[in-house]
């Protein structure tokens, strides 16, 4: 850090291409690197995530990066030495799907799919491609009915301006399969 109020936007970009070989050295991809400034001293917020896969990064792995990182930090030639406050965490759900990864790693997930000039989206994401989405939308139903499904939906990604996760607190629990039990359940509808 390089100590009193500067461009904050040119510092964290100086400190994401400093901070990627430390966050690398972890398997994980450094998202992005944010400076924030209130009150006596900045805050440096970085955000890592895995590159692919859908599980989640652990907190154990959070504080062997945030300590990689602080490390790195303090080799900074650029340093001032002067105070900052370290944040190290991972993306929650409220990250919004901007790339085709994004999607990948929410993979069997109930997402909403923010469409340009179209209604948006809502359904379980069963497919991640080069060029777009699988969606099976979610059917309304009158109160009180069991949940049903449409005809899956595919979405480019041209189409989708950028999607989010919704969130399931009685989450089903799909396995690799889960495509076929969908499709599986569409059929016997059929």
């Amino acid at each position: 850090m390089t100590g009193k109020p500067v461009d904050a936007q040119a510092e964290a970009q100086r400190l994401t291409e400093y901070l990627r070989p430390a966050v690398a050295s972890h398997d994980l991809l450094l998202e992005e690197v944010e400076i924030r400034y209130s009150g006596k001293q900045p805050t440096v917020h970085v955000v890592v995530d895995h590159a692919e896969g859908t599980e989640s990064v652990d907190l154990d792995t959070i504080a062997a990066v945030s300590q990689s990182v602080s490390t790195a930090l303090d080799a900074d030639p650029n340093d001032s030495g002067a105070p900052y406050d370290l944040e190290v965490s991972s993306f929650g759900v409220s990250r919004p799907l901007t790339e085709p990864r994004h999607w990948r790693r929410n993979l069997g997930r109930k997402v909403t799919a923010n469409l340009s000039g179209e209604e948006n989206v809502t359904g379980r994401l069963t497919e991640v491609g080069e060029a777009g989405v699988v969606l099976v939308p979610d059917v309304p139903v009158k109160k009180g009915m069991k949940p049903k499904t449409g005809d899956p939906v595919e979405l480019s990604f041209e189409q989708i301006r950028r999607g989010k996760v919704e969130v399931e607190f009685n989450r089903p629990d799909h396995g690799p399969d889960i495509v076929d039990a969908i499709v599986d359940s569409n059929e016997e509808e059929a």
